[in-house]
C-alpha cells in the first residue's frame, strides 16, 4: 500500500522548465473553445494568451507534486486551483517553475487527503508570470493522523447573476486539449474510463477550466487578458464531452467578481466557489523573504545600507565586516558589524554578524560558513569590502599594491567561491561584485585600487558565463556614494548629496528573483544612473591575405580606432566569431572610417524579399533543390519562403508546409545582418539567428544568392 511522503513538505522542487512558441499558445485557445470569434488568441499577428494557458504551460511540474508526494494516482483528482497573475503571459519564450508542497490535510480513514503545492513561474525575460496553488484530492490516501482541512465560508450573492455565458464544448474538445500536456488515458480512451467507472471519456477539469477563463475574460474585460490579477475555483463534477455548459457571473466589488460554471443540461455545478480579480497590475514590491544575504564590508556606509534594506525586505543577512581602518590597518573590532545587526534585529529583522577577513582564504570560507551555520544556505552576495591606500606609481610599494590586490580583487575570489558551490548546488544565485569609475577610466594616483577593481570586471565576465545554466546571474555596480573611503576626496557641497541609499535600489535589483540581467555593469550615486560597457569597432581587414606592414597599419589607424558601429559582446566566442567571418569574407567588412551615412540601407523586411529574385545566381543553383522558410518577429517581419529548383527562384510570403531549412530571428537583428552590421556566424553564435531542419544546407544561400546592400 502506497503511503503520503510526509517529509516532502517545504522541501523545494524545481526548476522545471518548459519552452513555448505561439503555436502552443494557439493550440491551447483551440483547446478551450476559441476561434474565429475571438482571433486574437488564435492569430499569430496579434497573439494575446489567454491567462489559464498558465496551469497547462506548468503540467509537467503538476507531475513533480504528485511524484514528490506519493500520492496514490489511481486515486487523485484536481480539487481546488487558485492563480495569481503578476505579468502578462508573453506568446513565447522559456518558463521557469519551481515550488514545494506545502500541507498535507487528512480527511479520515476511507475518505482521503488533500494535498497543497504552490509555486512561481519566471519567464525568461526575468518577469515573475503568475502563482499556483493546487489543492489534489487524493481520494485513497486518507487516514495517515494528520490534520483536515478548515472549513471555507464561500456564499454567492442572493441574487441572479450579472453575467451568463453560455458555450458548447464539441463532442471531441478532450482530443484536442490533451495536446497541451494532460495526456491522461481517462480523457481518450473510452476501455480506460469505463475501468474508471465512466460511461466515456471525460473532459479535462482543466479544459472546462479554460472555457470559464475565456467567458470571464470576454464578459469583463474584453480583449485585454493582461487585466486579470486572479482566478481561483473548486473542482466539483465530471463533465461528458459535448454538454453545454453555463457560466454565471456576479460582480461584487470593483474589479472583482464571483462566478461558477453549471452543466446546462442537469444545472450541476461542476467548476465552484469561483473568484476572479482584474484591473491594472499592481507594482509588486520586491521581496527577499525567506533568502539569505551575505554582505561584505557591511558595518558601515553601503554595505550597512545594503544589509538594512535587505533585511527590510524580509532578507536574512549575514553582516560581514573586519571592523579595521579604512586602509585596513590597525586592530580589527566587531563593534561595526554588531552595530548594523542591532539595527537590523531592533527592526525585526533576523541577522548575524561575521567578523572574518576577506583578504584570505580561510576568511571567506568562514564567512560563507557563517551563512550555513545560521541560515542553512546563501542566495546573494554583495561583494562590497575595501580599502584604499592611495599612491602615486613611484611612490607605490609593493606591500601597498598587495594590501588593495587582497582584499578588493582577492577577497572577491576568497568569498565568491564558496558560495558559488552553495548556489551551483541549489540552482539559483545573485552576486554583485563592486568596482569603481577608477577602474573603469582611470583615477591619479589608483593604480592598486583601479587595477583591482577592473580586475573586478573581468571576474564578472567569466563568472556570469558558469553560471548562466545554474540560475546564477551576476552584475557589477559602480557607486559614487559618501563613505569612510573618500570622505576627504569629495568636495562637500557634493559629499552631503551622495548619501549610499542612492546606490542601494539598483543593487537591490541586481539581487532579486526579477533580475533581468547578466553581466552588465551599471554606474549608480546621487540618483543618476547609467550602463558602462565595453564597445568594440567594426574593424578592418588589411594585408589582404599577408601580413600587413607597419607602414598600412599607420595609415589606417584612423579606420582601425573607430567606434562607428561599435557593439558589445556577451562572450569571447562572439567576438572571435566576428574577426573570423571578417577574415573569411573581408568584402562584408565596413570600413568605419569611409562609410557615408545615406538612407539606402534595407529598412524592412519586405525589402529584403523584394530584391532576392533580382540576386539569385541560377548559374550556381544546377541541381540543387530547397526551400528556405524565414520567420521574421517584431515589427516590420512576417513570413517569408524562397524555393529553388532547376535553377529557377521563386519567392513568397507565407509558410511552406516543409521547407529545407528555417531561419528565424527578431526583424531589428535582420535587418543588421542584411545592412552589414551584424554577420550570419555572430547572429548564429550569438543566439540571434535560430536555424530549424537541415543546418548545413542553410549555407547554399551564400552560393546562390548575390545581395548587392542598397
Amino acid at each position: 500500500m502506497m503511503a503520503l511522503n510526509l517529509e516532502a513538505v517545504g522541501k523545494p522542487i524545481g526548476p522545471v522548465d518548459k519552452s513555448y512558441t505561439w503555436k502552443d499558445v494557439v493550440l491551447y485557445s483551440l483547446g478551450v473553445g476559441a476561434g474565429f470569434s475571438e482571433l486574437d488568441y488564435c492569430y499569430e499577428k496579434r497573439l494575446k494568451v489567454l491567462p489559464s494557458f498558465s496551469i497547462a504551460a506548468i503540467f509537467d511540474f503538476l507531475a513533480h507534486i504528485g511524484a514528490t508526494s506519493n500520492v496514490n494516482l489511481a486515486g487523485i483528482l484536481h480539487g481546488e486551483q487558485s492563480l495569481v497573475f503578476h505579468n502578462p503571459i508573453p506568446p513565447e519564450g522559456t518558463l521557469s517553475t519551481k515550488g514545494r508542497i506545502v500541507k498535507y490535510y487528512d480527511k479520515g480513514p476511507g475518505k482521503g487527503a488533500l494535498v497543497i503545492g504552490e509555486s512561481d513561474t519566471y519567464h525568461s525575460n526575468g518577469k515573475k508570470l503568475f502563482t499556483s496553488v493546487i489543492t489534489i484530492f487524493a481520494r485513497l490516501d486518507g487516514g495517515f493522523g494528520g490534520e483536515n482541512a478548515p472549513k471555507k465560508e464561500f456564499v454567492f450573492p442572493d441574487r441572479e447573476p450579472d453575467i451568463v455565458v453560455d458555450d458548447s464544448p464539441s463532442v471531441n474538445q478532450p482530443l484536442l486539449y490533451r495536446l497541451s500536456g494532460d495526456i491522461f488515458d481517462l480523457h481518450v480512451d473510452p476501455e480506460f474510463a469505463k475501468m474508471a467507472g465512466f460511461e466515456k471519456p471525460i473532459m479535462h477539469g482543466l479544459c472546462t477550466h479554460g472555457f470559464a477563463c475565456r467567458a470571464l475574460v470576454n464578459a469583463l474585460i474584453p480583449g485585454m487578458p493582461e487585466k486579470a490579477r486572479r482566478m481561483d475555483c473548486r473542482f466539483t463534477k465530471t463533465l461528458y464531452p459535448g454538454t453545454p455548459i453555463r457560466t454565471l457571473i456576479w460582480k461584487v466589488d470593483e474589479g472583482k467578481a464571483l462566478w461558477k460554471t453549471l452543466n446546462a443540461e442537469t444545472g450541476d455545478v461542476v467548476i465552484d466557489h469561483g473568484v476572479f480579480e482584474y484591473g491594472d497590475p499592481v507594482r509588486e514590491r520586491l521581496d527577499f523573504s525567506g533568502q539569505v544575504a551575505v554582505v561584505t564590508g557591511a558595518g558601515a556606509g553601503l554595505g550597512r545600507v545594503y544589509a538594512l534594506e535587505l533585511a527590510k525586505r524580509g532578507a536574512k543577512v549575514v553582516v560581514n565586516d573586519l571592523g579595521a581602518a579604512r586602509d585596513g590597518t590597525g586592530p580589527a573590532s566587531s563593534s561595526a558589524a554588531d552595530r548594523v545587526v542591532d539595527e537590523i534585529r531592533a527592526a525585526g529583522g533576523e541577522a548575524v554578524a561575521d567578523y572574518n577577513n576577506v583578504a584570505t582564504r580561510e576568511g571567506g570560507e568562514a564567512i560563507i560558513r557563517s551563512a550555513l551555520d545560521a541560515f542553512g544556505t546563501v542566495d546573494i552576495l554583495i561583494n562590497n569590502a575595501g580599502i584604499l591606500r592611495d599612491k602615486s606609481m613611484v611612490k607605490m610599494e609593493p606591500e601597498t599594491w598587495k594590501a588593495v590586490i587582497d582584499v578588493h580583487l582577492n577577497g572577491a575570489y576568497h568569498v565568491t567561491r564558496p558560495a558559488f558551490k552553495v548556489m551551483k548546488e541549489k540552482g539559483y544565485g545573485r552576486i554583485v561584485m563592486t568596482t569603481s569609475a577608477a577602474g573603469l577610466y582611470g583615477n591619479f594616483g589608483q593604480t592598486n585600487y583601479a587595477s583591482a577593481k577592473m580586475g573586478l570586471v573581468g571576474f564578472m565576465n567569466t563568472l556570469k558565463l558558469e553560471g548562466e545554466k545554474y540560475g546564477i546571474r551576476v552584475n557589477t555596480v559602480a557607486p559614487l556614494a559618501a563613505s569612510r573611503l573618500t570622505e576627504d576626496v569629495t568636495p562637500p557641497e557634493l559629499f552631503v548629496r551622495m548619501k549610499p541609499e542612492y546606490v542601494a535600489p539598483i543593487v537591490l535589483v541586481l539581487c532579486s528573483k526579477q533580475c533581468p540581467v547578466n553581466g552588465r555593469i551599471y554606474n549608480a550615486g546621487m540618483g543618476f544612473y547609467n550602463r558602462a560597457a565595453i564597445w568594440t569597432g567594426t574593424g578592418v581587414v588589411l594585408g589582404k591575405g599577408s601580413v600587413p606592414s607597419v607602414e598600412e597599419i599607420r595609415d589606417r589607424m584612423q579606420a582601425i580606432a573607430s567606434l562607428k558601429g561599435a557593439k558589445v559582446y556577451h562572450q569571447l566566442n562572439e567576438q572571435v566569431a566576428d574577426v573570423y567571418a571578417a577574415v573569411l569574407n573581408p568584402k562584408d567588412v565596413v570600413d568605419a572610417s569611409t562609410e557615408e551615412e545615406s538612407g539606402s540601407a534595407f529598412t524592412s523586411a519586405k525589402a529584403v524579399f523584394d530584391a532576392m529574385p533580382g540576386a539569385f545566381r541560377a548559374d550556381a543553383a544546377k541541381g540543387i533543390d530547397v526551400v528556405f522558410q524565414y520567420r521574421i518577429s517584431g515589427d516590420g517581419g512576417g513570413d517569408w519562403f524562397c524555393a529553388v529548383k532547376d535553377g529557377q527562384c521563386q519567392v513568397a510570403a507565407g509558410l511552406y508546409e516543409k521547407p529545407t531549412c528555417t531561419f528565424l530571428m527578431a526583424s531589428g537583428d535582420f535587418l543588421d545582418m542584411m545592412n552589414g552590421k551584424l554577420s550570419p556566424m555572430q547572429a548564429y553564435t550569438g543566439g540571434k539567428l535560430r536555424i530549424e531542419g537541415e543546418i548545413m544546407k542553410s549555407q547554399l544561400i551564400e552560393k546562390l544568392f548575390r545581395i548587392d546592400r542598397k
